[in-house]
């Protein structure tokens, strides 16, 4: 054989090797929230596919609403349009119960699962089994501007009451310089608005149902919770509060234009990041308030990564997720952004590291929030439900938005409260009795 023959015929099998490798690579698509975590994940894909160069990555990146209808539609039909999808903590225990994920109880020994706080580990186990990984964890506190409590003439404690927020928010509201005292979500959505009531009900006592199931729209305590929350944001927050969410409430307070914001603790990294937020410097911390009752009104929940059964592509779905939401992830978001800016609130070796607690003001707040909070038991009366800002169980995800449409048009000024608390009474006991409850 010729050296040039043989030098063709290893060109040809190189080629062929080449077109081998080609065709074993896989593409996973991941449908993620458009929270900023996520699309951070999203600009260090790079890191992943340079570790898994037979891996290709597709994003489809969502609003919060919209990805919930995407991805709760893809999974009930069994779709597999989705290799990981990014769910909640309502969503891992129900989905997983109906075979819907596929387990993770093996993501290797570098993941360890032993590191995952308990609260966050056991809201997506079923049965013993893992079915979803936390990428971060969150529940909800007050963040607030140190310079216009000051100016107000006012300190927040570290444990607010209701009536506090509501003169704080009274004595820093300047319409004239468009700063608004409160700001709070008013976008419907179980997971949206009702997130924010649902757990703010459970501080004035409310509760979605009683221990027969039947809906309690009806009792004083929703009175209460719904009037105070309407008439404190007609008086003190912004303009068009109904149509807020997540998102446009951190760009207001960004921007100057909050003096509180209770929302969810993740938040904190980007309100204190000098290169996102104007007001970086000014911004306290308080655990969410209460009214004496013996509960907050702070929230448990976690975004997960989660393989759908009808995925194609399992194990590198998988290699993804040990990936993404393993401390390795933790340390190369420390290198690339720095400390204060890795995914919070899911595993316990964050809260020891040092780095970590001195780079994030927020973090000893962050971790003594979801410890107040009890998913098996949020509410001040008994209640037949786990879950703090959401009712575990199928039927709330369409029931919520239902009713949190109700009280954003309520918010609106298109009806009064107790109008849509009666709508919802209806709303809820037509689809209990229609579910068999």
């Amino acid at each position: 054989m010729t050296r040039t023959l043989r030098a063709l015929m290893g060109a040809t099998a190189l080629t062929a090797a080449g077109f081998a490798v080609a065709a074993q690579a896989e593409t996973i698509t991941i449908a993620t929230v458009n929270n900023g975590d996520m699309i951070r994940m999203q600009g260090l894909t790079s890191h992943f596919t340079d570790m898994h160069p037979d891996i290709e990555v597709e994003w489809v990146t969502l609003e919060e609403n919209v990805l919930r209808q995407n991805v709760t539609t893809d999974i009930a039909t069994g779709g597999g349009q989705y290799d990981v999808i990014t769910i909640g903590t309502y969503e891992v225990p129900i989905w997983g119960a109906n075979d819907w994920l596929l387990s993770l109880d093996d993501l290797g020994d570098d993941y360890n699962v032993d590191d995952l706080l308990p609260a966050v580990r056991g809201g997506l186990t079923v049965d013993g089994t893992l079915y979803a990984s936390p990428f971060y964890g969150e529940s909800s506190m007050v963040m607030y501007r140190t310079d216009l409590m000051e100016a107000a003439g006012l300190e927040m404690p570290d444990e607010p009451s209701w009536e506090f927020i509501r003169e704080a928010a009274a004595a820093m509201t300047d319409r004239e310089n468009e700063i608004y005292g409160i700001c709070l979500r008013g976008k419907a959505g179980w997971g949206e608005n009702m997130a924010f009531l649902t757990a703010m009900g459970n501080s004035f006592g409310a509760r979605w149902f009683d221990m027969d199931w039947r809906p309690q729209f009806d009792s004083e305590a929703w009175h209460n919770t719904l009037t105070f929350y309407i008439d404190m944001m007609n008086e003190y927050g912004p303009p068009g509060a109904s149509n807020n969410g997540f998102n446009e409430n951190l760009a207001l307070f960004q921007t100057g234009k909050c003096g509180m914001w209770i929302d969810a603790t993740v938040a904190a990294s980007f309100v204190t990041n000098p290169d996102d937020s104007e007001v970086a410097d000014s911004v306290g911390f308080a655990l969410a308030p209460d009214n004496g009752l013996g509960r907050r009104g702070n929230w448990l929940w976690a975004w997960n990564l989660a393989i759908p059964a009808s995925s194609d592509a399992p194990e590198a779905a998988r290699a993804f997720i040990a990936w993404a939401t393993g401390p390795g992830y933790t340390e190369l978001v420390a290198s690339e952004e720095g400390w204060a800016n890795v995914p919070p609130g899911t595993r316990t070796s964050l809260y020891e590291n040092q780095e970590y607690l001195d780079a994030a003001p927020f973090a000893e707040m962050t971790l003594r929030s979801m410890q107040a909070a009890d998913p098996t038991n949020p509410a001040v009366d008994p209640v037949p439900y786990t879950g703090v800002q959401f009712v575990a169980i199928p039927e709330f995800a369409g029931l919520g938005t239902e009713v949190g449409q109700v009280f954003s048009a309520a918010l609106a000024g298109q009806m009064s409260a107790d109008e849509a608390l009666e709508q919802a009474q209806e709303l809820a006991t037509e689809e209990m009795e229609a579910a068999g409850y």
